[in-house]
């Protein structure tokens, strides 16, 4: 057999070198369609909806006939200011002053700015620039008291972002996802906002749902930033269990644990590893407490 191989290696050779020829062809080939899909992709969900963090928690705690949040949720108020950090340190607005030699903890680090150009965004150019004008910074824990104007400090009442709930509300109206209407409480009007496109609040529940099931990763650094902070801040805005309520009994076991693992992590520990969004971590810790 060898010597078979011997007395012909040069036909072997040149018949190899032709399959490979073939081979990268094609294979150049496969990677200019994968290529062209992945930019079909991109251009079908640049046309779609984008949301902030903010307005995916409000919309996941929206009921979708009535058009408001549970009389009973008093989580959200912080969860949208945790959404609010969260959303301006993706956008490369803000980040944690450096841990330092003795690695201070998340708690006690203060938020600084980054940049200060405008996000186009009215509420988080607003917390942005409360951020930027005060001196000195403060910590997480602060800001989130501060935004949400639950603090003793009346000096510190003047960064209280008001009406988020209904500012947000307005945000999915304009983008086409609820409507506005004005209901009767006997004792009060309410405005309330009913959802019109239902398709944008499906696809936001399924993306919660496959990210603790088909493409759980058992790893939070391999899972995508947005959705990593939109399952915290979810869970601590007390509106996560609405993703996961259509869910089988089975997979609604395997979602919670999941989501448990990731409450269990040490923050302090995750945001010291390379590569991660240390202020992720910050408002996760602090909201987590």
């Amino acid at each position: 057999m060898s010597g078979a191989y011997s007395r012909s290696s040069g036909l072997i050779q040149r018949r190899t070198a032709a399959v490979n020829n073939n081979a990268s062809e094609v294979s150049g080939d496969d990677k200019e369609d994968q290529l062209n899909d992945r930019e079909t992709e991109e251009d079908h969900d640049s046309k779609e909806t984008r949301l902030t963090l903010m307005e995916e928690v409000l919309l996941l705690g929206l009921k979708d006939r009535e058009g408001y949040t549970s009389f009973w949720n008093d989580c959200i108020s912080s969860g949208l200011r945790g959404c609010i950090l969260i959303e301006l340190s993706l956008r490369g607005r803000i980040e944690l002053e450096k841990a330092g030699m003795r690695r201070r903890s998340l708690a006690n680090r203060k938020v600084i700015c980054k940049n200060d150009q405008p996000t186009g965004d009215v509420l988080l150019d607003e917390a942005l620039r409360h951020i930027k004008e005060t001196q000195p910074p403060e910590t997480v824990q602060a800001w989130i008291e501060y935004l949400s104007g639950e603090t003793w400090n009346p000096l510190k009442l003047r960064y209280q972002l008001r009406n988020v709930r209904e500012r947000l509300a307005k945000n999915l109206v304009e983008k086409g996802v609820c409507t506005t209407e004005k209901q009767n409480f006997l004792l009060f009007d309410m405005t309330t906002h009913p959802l019109t496109d239902n398709i944008v609040k499906q696809k936001l529940v399924k993306r919660v749902q496959d990210s603790v099931l088909s493409r759980w990763t058992n790893d939070a650094h391999r899972m995508d930033r947005r959705i990593l902070a939109l399952i915290y801040l979810a869970h601590a805005s007390d509106v996560l269990e609405n993703a996961f309520a259509p869910l089988s009994d089975e997979d609604y076991e395997v979602a919670m644990k999941r989501v448990r693992e990731l409450l269990d992590l040490d923050f302090d520990a995750e945001s010291m590893k390379e590569g991660t969004n240390e202020l992720l971590w910050a408002v996760v810790s602090s909201m987590s407490k």
